[in-house]
């Protein structure tokens, strides 16, 4: 009996196509092994691993923002709940940013962002001659406040 998950259980399991799942294996997300047949097997933590890729991507996140945590994890083995909580507080960083981000704009939405647009009357007190302008492009106080 082969050992570890073939691609299309792991398809089975996660819902994501073949194509996801070897695009993903191509960011070193998952790390499949050969079996003598040359074939790729997965292990269950790779199920484990690609449910947190979809779950941080549903919310929002780039796969170059994920990707850097779950490298941290050791190689075809399930990772220890110790390697879960470390993964945890670094991506918590990343998540408590992007809440705080998101109630800035939310905050922000109906009045002015700092973008330079002069649409708003408010834009007269906020950015008199459109002095964010010379900052550079797009909203300027909000996007300050993400770098």
């Amino acid at each position: 009996m082969p050992t570890g998950l073939a691609i299309g259980d792991l398809s089975a399991r996660t819902g994501l196509a073949v194509s996801a799942i070897r695009f993903y294996e191509t960011h070193d997300i998952i790390k499949p092994v050969r079996n003598a047949g040359g074939h790729r097997r997965y292990g269950r933590s790779d199920i484990r691993r690609l449910s947190f890729v979809m779950a941080a991507q549903k919310l929002g996140f780039s796969l170059s923002e994920i990707a850097p945590h779950l490298r941290a994890l050791p190689d075809h083995k399930a990772p220890s709940k110790a390697d879960w909580t470390r993964i945890s507080r670094s991506f918590r960083h990343d998540i408590d940013d992007r809440i705080s981000a998101l109630e800035d704009l939310r905050n922000k939405l109906d009045g002015c962002i700092g973008c330079g647009c002069l649409s708003l009357k408010s834009c007269a007190l906020y950015n008199p001659a459109d002095r964010k302008g010379q900052d550079g492009t797009g909203p300027r106080n909000l996007t300050a406040m993400q770098t």
